[in-house]
């Protein structure tokens, strides 16, 4: 098995890559207000895992700064993943609330929409 995601995993960062989507312009005000927004995130994912690139582009399209955590890199992030999140899926969004509680939010497509209606105009 490894001998097949490894190739795949390679071609995927090759061509995340090439075809990466832009960033979109704003402000340093407006930078600084959306970075407020994603100061209390963070992914947990896999770099080579299509769903958490997926994931990485539509931060990178909506111009997010959200800390990565490589759940492969530091053995801390994969145990934090199991022990609070519940399962060693990725990716995985860790949403810290303001009043100190902390949402995982599990499935690309639901995490694609929660950064989207985050950057969103109220």
């Amino acid at each position: 098995m490894k001998l097949i995601r490894w190739p795949i995993g390679r071609l995927i960062l090759l061509l995340n890559f090439i075809f990466s989507p832009t960033s979109p312009k704003r402000t340093a005000q407006a930078q600084q207000e959306v970075d407020a927004k994603t100061q209390n995130l963070s992914l947990y994912q896999l770099p080579s895992c299509p769903f958490c690139v997926k994931v990485r582009r539509a931060m990178k399209r909506e111009g997010l700064t959200i800390e990565l955590r490589n759940i492969n890199k530091k053995n801390d992030y994969r145990e934090e993943l199991i022990r609070e999140g519940g399962k060693p899926t990725v990716p995985c969004l860790r949403i810290e609330k303001t009043d100190g509680q902390v949402q995982w939010l599990y499935e690309s497509k639901d995490i694609v929409s929660y950064l989207q209606q985050l950057v969103s105009p109220a």
